[in-house]
């Protein structure tokens, strides 16, 4: 469904033992973790558009067709956080990786060494040399969060309009794609997320928790192994 100005709306109606904490606090903060991952990763494959794309009308649709195709998919992140609680805010960088149809690693390298992982269903925590492990089916609030992002790496544009209300603005040449949850779980959690980039090359993604706080993230291809 089109609206005027070149904006795009989709709407619908509605593992592992020693977990993340007990807490509702705990596993929300590991959830907001594990969207800034999913949604970064989910489309660090992109490249360079054909002219066929850059000649034919840009929606929604186009853009997690080609998302249906990436292979694996390898890249530099640089992350700013702004947070309530902090005057200035705190910047990380580090390494994205996508291994289809489920595995994505988040791997920061400064200012401290931290890995995020999403493996099937479970969600792993490396830090400080401990990890700590987050099942999701134990979790279904954090679950609905996973699978709803989840269903963007597999360009599965029909299921994440039954948890998110999806916008795509402009056109080819700059494109914003707006998400906000439909469920009220999801929202307690985060309040949209917007991903930000030019013909078929995503270039930010940011998240805006529902406390206030948001992340921005920068991705950039990474040097060939």
């Amino acid at each position: 469904m089109s609206a005027p100005g070149g904006r795009c709306e989709y709407r619908s109606a509605k593992h592992e033992a020693n977990p993340v904490g007990s807490t509702l606090s705990d596993r929300a903060a590991l959830a907001r973790r594990f969207a800034t991952t999913v949604m970064a990763a989910a489309l660090i494959g992109l490249g360079p558009a054909t002219t066929e794309a850059r000649a034919a009308e840009w929606d929604a649709a186009r853009l997690f067709d080609r998302l249906a195709n990436q292979r694996p998919a390898h890249a530099q992140f640089r992350e700013r956080k702004y947070l309530s609680l902090l005057a200035e805010p705190v910047d990380s960088s580090g390494e994205l990786t996508f291994t289809p149809p489920d595995r994505l690693e988040k791997r920061t390298t400064s200012p401290k060494p931290e890995t995020v992982t999403v493996d099937g269903a479970r969600l792993i925590l490396e830090r400080n040399g401990r990890k700590q492990a987050l099942d999701l089916k134990e979790n279904p609030n954090v679950a609905v969060l996973v699978e709803s992002i989840r269903a963007t790496l597999a360009g599965d544009l029909a299921s994440l309009s039954r948890e998110y209300a999806i916008r795509l603005d402009g056109d080819a040449s700059k494109w914003r794609l707006v998400l906000r949850p439909l469920d009220a779980a999801l929202t307690s959690l985060v309040e949209r997320i917007e991903i930000g980039g030019v013909e078929a090359q995503v270039r930010t993604v940011e998240i805006f928790q529902a406390d206030g706080d948001r992340s921005v993230m920068t991705i950039s291809s990474a040097p060939a192994r």
